[in-house]
């Protein structure tokens, strides 16, 4: 579903569309593909969506990008190591507002919030807990530029503070929908609940194209959108398989469910597991037997 696109070269601008470039951040991993995609949205003034990591090679990339372009908007679909570092130094370069949902912590639910409170901490691209947007979008504000206009579309579930923009047909949809990978939800930050709840919600727009957070774009975003949604449920059903066998921990049942994942993304597998044990336990599915930790005991509520 995703369209075919030739891996870009980090720091090189790709035309995407008429008014929309793209630049590949220089930071590539497990967790990020092929590394972070920065755009440019706009001709002769410049919106600048999901700045980056906070590289010099990626500002310097940015800066030829932007050509001297005089840039109204940074906008930040979340706040992860990847995506917002680089809002701040841009916009003090460029003397444009960044505008977010919020903070790092901002969008969390009841129950995740709790899990913060009790030490609980994400994993995956690391937070930046530093992050402050000069101005805040609520769901449903909509943000105008120079030949473009763009509706934010409030999208917890990757993160509490993820934020979908809406253009035209299609959307700017961050890490909550990719075409390469499924998105991590890792709780207190990730929550699954929004997560499903967040996919209806973009589905519901109609969008057709996205244009994700990291690797190629998405063609057919309703297709892709379905996709993930039946992803969810079929791991659900694995889970619930797992509970239905014996009582676990989050690590013990990612032991027992995902079988075929590399060393190296267990831990990501785990903090989605326990992802699906909090939503099934709020949906009262599930049940910890001990306080909701990451290392909590769930087993079939009954």
């Amino acid at each position: 579903m995703q369209d075919e696109l030739e891996k870009p070269r980090p720091g090189v601008p790709v035309d995407l569309a008429e008014g929309l470039a793209m630049v590949l951040g220089p930071n590539p991993s497990p967790m990020t593909h092929w590394g972070t995609n920065t755009y440019l949205l706009g001709d002769s003034r410049l919106a600048v969506i999901d700045p980056g990591p906070d590289d010099p090679r990626h500002r310097a990339a940015l800066r030829t990008a932007i050509a001297g372009r005089p840039v109204s908007h940074i906008l930040v679909t979340h706040a992860h190591l990847d995506h917002s570092p680089l809002a701040r130094p841009l916009s003090r370069e460029t003397g444009a507002p960044v505008l977010a949902f919020g903070d790092a912590r901002s969008g969390r639910s009841a129950v995740m919030q709790d899990l913060a409170r009790s030490g609980l901490v994400g994993g995956g691209e690391g937070v930046d807990t530093g992050f402050c947007p000069d101005e805040i979008l609520a769901d449903g504000d909509r943000i105008a530029g120079d030949g473009w206009a763009l509706r934010a579309l409030h999208t917890p579930g990757h993160m509490g503070n993820h934020l979908c923009f809406l253009w035209e047909d299609s959307a700017f949809s961050g890490d909550h929908v990719m075409g390469w990978a499924s998105s991590l939800v890792s709780p207190p930050d990730g929550d699954l609940t929004d997560f499903m709840a967040g996919c209806a919600r973009l589905a519901a727009t109609g969008v057709a194209r996205l244009w994700p957070g990291h690797g190629a774009p998405v063609a057919d975003g309703q297709a892709r959108i379905a996709e993930l949604i039946a992803h969810r449920m079929a791991r659900e059903a694995q889970i619930r398989a797992a509970l239905d066998e014996a009582p676990g921990t989050a690590a013990e049942i990612t032991r027992r469910v995902y079988t075929d994942v590399p060393p190296a993304l267990l831990v990501a597998a785990e903090r989605n597991v326990l992802a699906h044990l909090i939503d099934l336990s709020g949906r009262g599915l599930a049940r910890p037997e001990t306080p909701l930790t990451a290392s909590a005991r769930f087993a079939v509520a009954g």
